[in-house]
């Protein structure tokens, strides 16, 4: 049998000479017709892939290429292209992060991950299907950002508290982290409000043809498909990508019960720590009302995760003269290449927005190569999909709109099914770090491997476009 390492070694020497390769080809032959800066820019996002993918470089290292060589190659600003690196969705992702550190130098995250157990068990399987199945529900109402970061401490808390009692199962914490990020994105697609492409599709759809999806009507559509793709989307990571164990943890309940106990009682570092976090989960839930009361129209999930983490630095632990919860030594461990990495990937979906180097794709999409029909509708949502793990699915959303009011207006397609294939679609972007922040929140636990998340992704996405066209075919035909 192969040695992992010296695999994976291979693997990285054979992409970090096939990116620069694929990329070359692409310019020369695969661009015909295209306008110089589209052309550059797919260019840098066929070498950022094979680097990603390969890890040929380390992540973040990669992640800086977009402002080393658009701004040299394409008529895009070093300003443009940098600004997507400061923006609110990777800040969020940084103060959630050091909210995660908080709970756990106040020792609060082994008490959570005890309480988790004895309350769902100690079955890795369980586990995962109670998480999927809380961060699903959330996700309906909050952003899937604010979801993630809420249910992503808690989740590391019980890998971390499982270790610690002796249970290594690294399949069961890649499973836990890739079903929470998974669950935050389908539970998204279950109400208008859940993500915002939900709503760039029903204003679209009100503005052009007068018809006004509301709550009722949309989970009417949508709901199903959660309630069907979220226990596939467990099954397959637990019994397929993964293969999650299914014994308990040695000992039962009645050891888990023991070992809460030994804790004792709540210490009070671990109590503030708590109320930081609870506080940034409720103002997370309540921040549309919050902004509209107190007259506060910038504020974002950004910036109340910033504010929760500086209330960490400014708060005694109340246990140590002069303590506080956080010190600038313990943020050393924020993963700093994620962030970058999250940076480079709204860089380069930024940059395809605004060199419309997506507009071949929508060409042939609207073009009579495809025949009508269910085949039209797999093709529609698999070109979203796949082509989301690489751009925002915000801006993707927002550009295939006239496309497709278009293509239903020249082939006479009833405009219903095939926007609400196109929205829920754009949900769907599993199986890179960059297609989603909540991919990118849990690829930077640092429990998944890149193979690991694009396997799973690989699957789930081919599940999501199965389950979307087949179900709003038959709904709403």
């Amino acid at each position: 049998m192969a040695n992992p390492d010296r695999s994976q070694q291979i693997v990285q020497r054979v992409g970090l000479l096939a990116g620069p390769v694929a990329a070359l080809c692409f310019v020369m032959f695969g661009a015909e017709g295209m306008e110089p800066d589209a052309r550059a820019v797919l260019a840098v996002a066929i070498l950022m892939a094979f680097w990603w993918v390969s890890e040929a470089l380390p992540v973040g290292a990669s992640s800086l290429l977009p402002m080393i060589l658009l701004p040299v190659f394409t008529s895009l600003s070093f300003a443009s292209v940098s600004a997507p690196y400061a923006s609110n969705i990777v800040y969020l992702m940084m103060g959630g992060m050091m909210l995660g550190l908080g709970l756990e130098r106040s020792g609060l995250h082994r008490r959570i991950a005890l309480h988790m157990l004895v309350l769902v068990g100690a079955s890795p399987r369980r586990l995962v299907a109670a998480f999927m199945g809380v961060t699903a529900l959330f996700s309906m109402w909050l952003s899937n950002s604010a979801t993630t970061m809420m249910l992503a401490p808690i989740g590391l808390s019980v890998i971390q508290g499982m270790r610690e009692e002796g249970r290594e199962d690294t399949g069961f914490a890649a499973a836990l982290m890739l079903g929470i990020a998974y669950a935050a994105s389908i539970g998204g697609m279950g109400t208008p409000v859940g993500t915002p492409t939900n709503l760039v599709m029903t204003g679209f759809v009100k503005a052009q043809y007068g018809i006004d999806i509301g709550m009722l009507e949309w989970m009417r559509i949508a709901l199903p498909v959660v309630a069907i793709l979220l226990p596939l989307a467990w099954a397959w990571l637990c019994f397929g990508a993964l293969r999650v164990a299914a014994t308990e943890f040695p000992g039962g309940k009645d050891l888990l019960r023991a070992r809460l106990t030994a804790l004792g009682e709540l210490r009070a570092a671990e109590l503030r720590a708590g109320l930081v976090f609870a506080t940034v989960a409720l103002c997370w839930i309540l921040r549309p009302f919050l902004a509209h009361r107190l007259g506060l129209p910038g504020l974002d999930d950004g910036v109340i995760a910033l504010a929760g983490a500086v209330a960490l630095f400014l708060m005694p632990d109340g246990e140590r003269r002069g303590g506080r919860l956080m010190d600038w030594d313990t943020t050393r461990a924020l993963p700093w290449d994620i962030l970058l990495l999250l940076g480079g990937g709204l860089s380069l979906a930024t940059a395809i927005s605004a060199t419309n180097a997506d507009a071949p794709l929508s060409a042939w999409l609207g073009s009579n190569a495809i025949p009508v029909g269910i085949v039209l509708l797999f093709a529609l949502s698999a070109l979203i999909v796949f082509s989301g793990e690489l751009t925002s699915n915000v801006a993707a959303a927002a550009a295939i709109m006239p496309v497709l009011a278009a293509l239903c207006l020249t082939r006479g397609l009833d405009p219903l099914p095939v926007f609400m294939v196109a929205i829920l679609s754009a949900s769907c972007g599993f199986m890179l770090p960059v297609a989603t922040p909540p991919n990118a929140i849990a690829y930077s636990s640092g429990h998944i491997r890149m193979p690991q998340m694009l396997r799973a992704g690989l699957g789930l996405n081919a599940l999501g476009i199965t389950v979307i066209v087949c179900w709003i075919s038959w709904r709403l035909s």
